[in-house]
């Protein structure tokens, strides 16, 4: 399989394995679709990493395939590959990505697709669809914009330049940046500390942070508000609750 998914100490990572480059065909994204709605199946997944592997994490789309498609192909795979990455944004729990090496085009957007971004010292981002008379086609015009503003994210886009690890943390495009070798630890780490959480809490609070974003403040506001009021019908509030008034913050267990 050219993306695989497996599960430790509640941390599904999601790891993709295409080498030499984990270009992202068709197939590949197919399969990050699947399994992205698995992890959000799955009760053993609490949180979620994206791994590329050791040496990088995608170098972008595959470039022969996509040119043999014409007009028609594109209007039909375009929403497929959308519908892909999104499946990933969507994913209702804590999702990392590990970012080592090359992050280019689809690689990029793939980790925009992520809640938290931790990267190695030797990583590369950036969006060269430009420099292929194209524009960024998996949401990189979406999610790069809403992350690091409009005018980084027309810099990044117009130029199609790549950033190292030092800038990218600089304009906020990843939040983490750690020896390349260390990646992977720190962010199954992140991924495990959150997986001991409440998960509709932390559901909640992902859901109401990324619809705020997409829509108006008072449609932030009210999803915001009527999950607030639901969470009180939680274990996971009585437990959080009961802990704090009985031995004091921070001790409470949710598993």
């Amino acid at each position: 399989m050219t993306v695989n998914l497996e599960v430790s100490e509640g941390v599904g990572t999601i790891r993709l394995n295409r080498p030499p480059m984990n270009a992202l065909d068709v197939a590949t994204q197919d399969r990050l679709r699947e399994l992205a709605e698995e992890a959000t199946r799955r009760e053993d997944v609490r949180a979620v990493v994206l791994y590329g592997g050791e040496k990088l994490f995608a170098a972008g789309a595959d470039i022969k395939e996509m040119q043999a498609m014409d007009h028609a192909a594109m209007v039909v795979r375009g929403r497929a590959l959308q519908e892909s990455f999104t499946a990933v944004a969507r994913i209702p729990k804590p999702v990392v990505a590990a970012v080592t090496g090359y992050a280019l085009g689809g690689g990029c957007e793939l980790a925009l697709c992520a809640d938290f971004r931790i990267a190695g010292d030797n990583a590369k981002l950036g969006q060269p669809e430009i420099l292929l008379g194209l524009i960024p086609g998996a949401g990189g015009t979406q999610r790069l914009a809403r992350l690091v503003g409009p005018s980084k994210a027309k810099d990044l886009i117009f130029t199609g330049r790549q950033v190292e690890a030092d800038e990218a943390l600089a304009i906020g495009l990843v939040d983490q940046v750690v020896p390349a070798a260390e990646v992977y630890e720190r962010a199954h780490a992140w991924a495990a500390r959150l997986a001991q959480g409440p998960a509709i809490a932390l559901r909640a609070a992902k859901e109401s942070i990324d619809t705020g974003l997409e829509t108006d403040i008072d449609t932030g506001l009210a999803v915001e508000r009527n999950w607030f009021a639901g969470l009180f019908a939680t274990e996971d509030r009585e437990r959080g609750m009961r802990s704090f008034v009985e031995e004091g913050p921070g001790k409470a267990k949710f598993l």
